[in-house]
């Protein structure tokens, strides 16, 4: 894989061996960093002399997904991270006031659209994710009977569901909160800024000023306070809600990852077979029949399995606790976007800030306030 790339692993060992030879005092490296290149070198040597298109980086791939998806230190989330196309937590956090969560660090670093975050990458996880599975169930048992899969999903649901939370867990929590956040945006500038109706009321708002503006005569009828008060501000209300809800460069990013992930899973769960099949019998083809999800044999062994259906059914349970850390994510990111839109007047700004603030608390405590409990 990282040949594809464009990097030659032999080469990038022989480069630390002259580095570390030439610059002892400057760069050292422990020596079984060496001791282990040169084993994957001598293997990789063997293994290509059978198959020419054989990578060992590739075959420790499925290890590695299993490793950083359920390693919980820092150095595995920083590079768990890395793999899933995010930023490193340590770079988007930035100094909280007291009055401002921890938890919104990432959405310092990205509400305003000025951010270099970087965004989930949709193929990535699902890579991941394959080779998660294929870890797990190699390292379970042979899978004659299915067992394998079986153990697959159990570590998986354990992974997403579980109440003691993983690095996986944590960041698709984050990243369906962001993603919530960015749709809900979406949804009502479509509705209030884009739409025909929107544009028609804006438009009738906009009128009797712009009449105004053409008649000074029929301008100096008004006092200046009625004016301003029953004709410029009505008329400036659909600007203000444009600059609300304007849409991000992070809102773009995220919208567009939904889609492809979308995607990808509809590609996978598609069954055009049992479609296909049905329309033979049927004169007016397979136009007017929806897709079928697809239950592979895989599934219906673990659907199948007492044990493991019980062990889902119970991590189930833990769905009300995400959906909570998911929901105070999304007040969390309004209380800060509320606090630094720059159209709503200081005491609006604080008012809606404290109380998506207190919301979001009430949803699920920050994480300081459950230290210091």
């Amino acid at each position: 894989q990282l040949e594809s790339e464009g990097v030659d692993v032999k080469g990038v060992t022989n480069v630390m061996e002259e580095m570390s030879r030439r610059n002892r005092e400057l760069f050292a490296l422990p020596p079984y960093v060496l001791y282990v290149a040169r084993a994957f070198s001598t293997l990789e040597g063997i293994g290509l002399s059978i198959d020419e298109d054989y990578a060992i980086v590739q075959e420790c791939y499925p290890y590695l997904a299993g490793r950083l998806f359920t390693d919980k230190s820092p150095r595995a989330k920083s590079a768990l991270r890395a793999m899933l196309g995010l930023s490193d937590e340590s770079q988007t956090m930035v100094q909280t006031s007291g009055d401002i969560s921890p938890g919104l660090a990432v959405v310092k670093a990205g509400a305003n659209g000025e951010s270099s975050e970087k965004s989930l990458s949709p193929k990535k996880l699902l890579e991941m994710t394959d080779n998660f599975a294929s870890y797990t169930a190699a390292t379970a048992t042979v899978d004659r009977d299915g067992e394998g899969r079986t153990a697959a999903a159990k570590e998986f649901a354990k992974l997403i569901l579980d109440k003691d939370g993983s690095t996986l867990q944590e960041i698709l929590v984050e990243e369906a909160a962001k993603l919530g956040d960015a749709a809900t945006r979406n949804f009502l500038r479509q509705a209030l800024v884009e739409s025909a109706f929107a544009k028609n009321v804006a438009s009738t708002l906009r009128a009797p000023k712009d009449a105004l503006e053409r008649s000074e005569q029929l301008s100096s009828l008004f006092p200046d306070d009625l004016k301003k008060a029953i004709i410029e501000r009505p008329a400036d209300f659909p600007r203000l809600v444009d600059e609300l809800l304007h849409t991000t460069s992070e809102d773009e990013k995220l919208l567009s990852t939904a889609s492809e992930l979308q995607e990808a899973l509809g590609g996978r769960l598609e069954n055009t077979s049992v479609r296909s099949a049905m329309a033979e019998n049927l004169s007016d083809g397979a136009s007017i029949i929806p897709s079928i999800p697809d239950i592979s044999p895989g599934l219906r062994s673990i659907a199948s399995d007492t044990e493991t259906r019980k062990f889902v059914l119970e991590q189930l349970s833990n769905v009300p606790s995400l959906g909570r850390r998911v929901g105070a994510g999304l007040f969390r990111r309004a209380a800060y976007r509320a606090m630094n839109s720059p159209v709503l007047p200081e005491e609006a700004r604080k008012q809606l800030s404290e109380v998506n603030n207190r919301v979001a608390d009430a949803i699920e405590p920050a994480a300081s306030t459950k230290e210091d409990a």
